[in-house]
């Protein structure tokens, strides 16, 4: 009998052991956020700023890089960022996204600029950073140092660079000028220009600063808005989850920065009703400015054919809390001013195939309006 009682007691304190066990590291894995990276030199840099903030903010959250992923625009380097963005949208982002979706990370981290502005259902954009200074950066070969950056350099210089933006930039101002494609990361970049690949190539400032001052100390010239404008989001670090997941939710958003949120929603809004993507020929310029008291938002938009010969710019002012709709009336304003016969030329297509291109993979693998699903509607 005693030994009886003996077991059961033993047995019902190991099963209650047991359970505490559980719970702890069930609760344990609560205040665990995991983290999803693409897992170049640059985008872990900027996960692990991300973590350093969550932390800071949040303390006794644990939070961990837990997946370090290669996106088809990392492996395949053997075509324009333009042609094989066409193949595969979403091309910085989707991995990641299918990641979030799979469960397999709680949060993923992407330079804004990357991410589409049409996102998969169940995900969303729940914070934006701190923005890093989001001009443009010329980095020349050792030959033209001090020479005077894009002005000093030969008339028939050749300048790399993988962005349609850039390009369509430089040839509006630069007839002479050599544009060729460089693809890969900060590193083999650089690595080409310093062969002699080129005379200068043109890269983000907050790439490079971002990956310390010996990079930052290769910056020629900061090519200047409001001549030279910026890519949309450009800058900032865009943070993506689960949407029902409100609790990471809220842990996402007390790192967002009111600011550049402002800036880079207003620009998003823009680029969404213009239905451009990232690869096509059209710079932004967002500034806040105190009006009589009230925070009001400034936003600029080039859009240029991909030859530099026609380009259409305007800018609006509204409210700072209200960046969307300041986006839309821009974006409305140039397509109904020219700026649609632009991108209809740079989209190869018609009116019907521009207005249904996606913005994101959508549920598909195709271009156009396959990618949307079958009851897609343009935006």
């Amino acid at each position: 009998m005693e030994r009886t009682s003996f077991l059961l007691t033993f047995s019902a304190a190991a099963v209650a052991a047991a359970l505490y066990i559980r719970y702890r590291r069930t609760e344990k894995s609560k205040d665990t956020l995991r983290i999803g990276t693409r897992k170049s030199d640059l985008a872990m840099v900027q996960a692990r700023y991300v973590v350093s903030l969550l932390q800071n903010a949040n303390p006794g959250l644990n939070v961990k890089i837990t997946q370090k992923i290669e996106a088809v625009g990392d492996v395949r380097l053997d075509q324009s960022l333009k042609e094989l963005a066409a193949q595969v949208p979403g091309l910085f982002s989707k991995h990641l996204e299918l990641c979030l979706l799979a469960n397999g990370c709680d949060a993923v981290v992407h330079s804004l600029k990357d991410m589409p502005t049409t996102l998969p259902d169940k995900l969303t954009l729940a914070a934006i950073t701190e923005r890093e200074d989001p001009r443009d950066a010329l980095v020349v070969h050792a030959k033209h140092k001090g020479k005077g950056g894009l002005k000093g350099l030969p008339k028939d210089a050749i300048i790399g660079t993988s962005s349609v933006r850039r390009e369509a930039f430089i040839r509006r101002d630069f007839k002479g000028f050599q544009v060729k494609i460089i693809r890969g990361n900060v590193n083999s970049r650089l690595a080409k220009l310093d062969d002699g690949q080129y005379d200068a190539i043109i890269l983000a400032v907050a790439g490079l600063k971002r990956l310390g001052k010996e990079f930052e100390e290769r910056i020629e010239e900061y090519l200047e808005p409001p001549h030279f404008l910026y890519g949309v989001g450009q800058g900032s670090l865009g943070l993506q989850c689960r949407e029902e997941d409100e609790h990471i939710v809220a842990i996402l958003k007390s790192v967002e920065h009111w600011e550049s949120a402002v800036r880079c929603k207003a620009e998003r809004s823009l680029l969404k009703v213009m239905e451009a993507g990232c690869q096509v020929p059209l710079g932004v310029h967002t500034k806040v400015v105190n009006k009589n008291g009230e925070a009001q938002l400034s936003l600029a938009c080039t859009v240029l054919s991909e030859d530099g010969d026609t380009s259409i710019h305007a800018t609006m002012v509204g409210p700072a809390d209200k960046p969307e709709e300041l986006g839309q009336k821009l974006a409305r304003k140039i397509l109904l001013d020219g700026g649609k016969k632009i991108l209809d030329s740079v989209n190869g297509a018609d009116v019907e195939q521009v207005s249904a291109r996606p913005n994101t993979y959508g549920s598909a693998e195709e271009p156009n309006i396959a990618a949307r699903g079958p009851n897609s509607k343009p935006i």
